[in-house]
């Protein structure tokens, strides 16, 4: 097993650097980019996403106009302002360098987990991840946690009834689960609970009241449990239903094996042949799924369940870094995801092992 650690971990640095080179070259081509928006500020043109431009580049904003500045340039809206204006945005934000040294100086950088500092928040990348992280973390492992205990459970559940009114009358959840988005739920959750028209149960807003670090450690558990119910809820029923019904196909698949059929003839009782030996190997294949379904929900799938509840996590910081073309944030955003995707990718091979000690490692190839 060893071997197989050492090849999988040697195995993340030329996947990690061929998908940050394939996202930098698409960041060259397409339209757009920090100076663009700048100069579109100065047109008073920007559409934004929710983040305002300050520090590096709104810094200059007004000092970009001259009276002999009609040259052309390569930046769309760029007529009629000084060369030289153009010429110092474009060391400012280093575009003044040939686009194979701006990649491997960044590439540098990010491997001593240096991100630099965004082009417009005036703060550096690291801090904004570190500080965003607990928002996002909160909201990943909380759904994964509760999507895994409704969804096991009632996937063995659905299986071992198969063709029963509790299969049938499930399932329709489950559908109803698959069919409805998760923002979708959560705009039905704040209309209903959170003060939108029938009860104000709920409070709408951040991951804790304001008066939190004033509230005894009891109170602080309880105000935080409040506030993120909503937002869990609202993806938690997004999420159960296929992990349900891949847990319930995936226990019929076993059930119908030639080992159950042995172990039943043998007389051993139904439960320990469901779960002494069905449970284990129908669970290999949910349990490969963790790593990628924690990694969903953490980084996508709650982009919009926090622009709904105004929780300002990951998913909401690289949506406006995407906007606003605030490259930092978004390479040093993807270099963490991506990273963090691998290596729980690797995590998720090595629990087969613990579901399983038969699986050859060492004999794997990668």
């Amino acid at each position: 097993m060893g071997a197989y650690i050492v090849r999988r971990l040697l195995l993340i640095v030329p996947t990690l650097l061929a998908i940050m080179l394939v996202n930098f070259a698409v960041a060259q081509v397409v339209p757009g980019g920090p100076i663009e928006r700048i100069l579109a500020q100065l047109e008073g043109t920007a559409v934004g996403a929710t983040a305002r431009v300050s520090g590096a580049g709104g810094e200059t904003l007004a000092a970009g106009r001259g009276p002999g500045s009609s040259e052309a340039s390569r930046y769309r809206g760029a007529q009629g302002l000084d060369r030289e204006y153009i010429a110092r945005l474009e060391r400012q934000f280093g575009f003044d360098k040939p686009v194979h040294e701006r990649f491997l100086q960044m590439m540098k950088g990010y491997l001593r987990f240096d991100f630099g500092e965004s082009y417009f928040r005036s703060q550096s990348v690291l801090s904004l991840i570190l500080e965003k992280m607990p928002v996002s973390i909160s909201l990943g492992l909380w759904t994964t946690l509760l999507v895994y205990l409704i969804s096991i459970p009632l996937g063995v559940a659905k299986a071992v009834r198969d063709g029963s009114r509790f299969d049938v009358w499930s399932s329709g959840v489950v559908i109803f689960g698959n069919a409805v988005p998760s923002f979708l739920f959560a705009i039905l959750l704040v209309v209903v609970f959170a003060g939108g028209r029938y009860v104000d149960w709920f409070p709408l807003r951040g991951l804790t009241s304001e008066n939190w670090q004033d509230l005894a450690w009891p109170a602080r558990i309880l105000d935080y449990l409040w506030h993120i119910a909503l937002p869990v809820a609202s993806l938690v029923i997004g999420g159960f239903a296929s992990l349900t019904i891949l847990t319930k196909n995936s226990f019929l698949d076993e059930i119908h094996k030639q080992y159950v059929v042995t172990a039943r003839a043998k007389g051993l009782p139904e439960r320990r042949v469901l779960y002494g030996h069905v449970f284990r190997n129908a669970m290999l294949i949910v349990i490969a799924g963790f790593p990628a379904a924690f990694i969903g929900i953490l980084f996508t799938g709650s982009v919009l369940i926090e622009v709904i509840f105004s929780l300002d996590g990951l998913g909401l910081l690289g949506f406006e870094a995407a906007v606003n073309r605030d490259y930092p944030v978004m390479f040093g955003t993807l270099y963490i995801f991506t990273l963090l995707g691998l290596v729980l990718g690797l995590i998720g091979d090595l629990s087969y092992m613990l579901v399983d000690p038969r699986i050859d490692f060492e004999g794997r190839e990668v």
